[in-house]
């Protein structure tokens, strides 16, 4: 079960959102003690890109191994 505030990365691509695989967002709030994810994806600038309730499936925890990219969103290409 994930928390409040806590950074995850999205499981898989959602072309109608411009997100891939891998991309980081926060969970700002819990649905139903786990049972769903309001998860924030935001620009380095500060820029809310999508606001999305997710399943548990669709995200994951950030491991100590990974390693973050950046890409641009407006060319993201999907």
């Amino acid at each position: 079960m994930f928390e409040e505030l806590e950074v995850v990365k999205l499981t898989h691509d959602l072309k109608e959102h411009k997100l891939k695989r891998g991309d980081i967002g926060t969970v700002v709030l819990v649905y139903e003690k786990g049972k769903a994810y309001e998860v924030e994806f935001m620009s380095e600038g500060g820029k809310t890109l999508a606001l999305l309730t997710l399943t548990p499936n669709e995200i994951s925890p950030i491991k100590d191994d990974d390693i973050p990219h950046m890409r641009s969103f407006n060319s993201a290409g999907i």
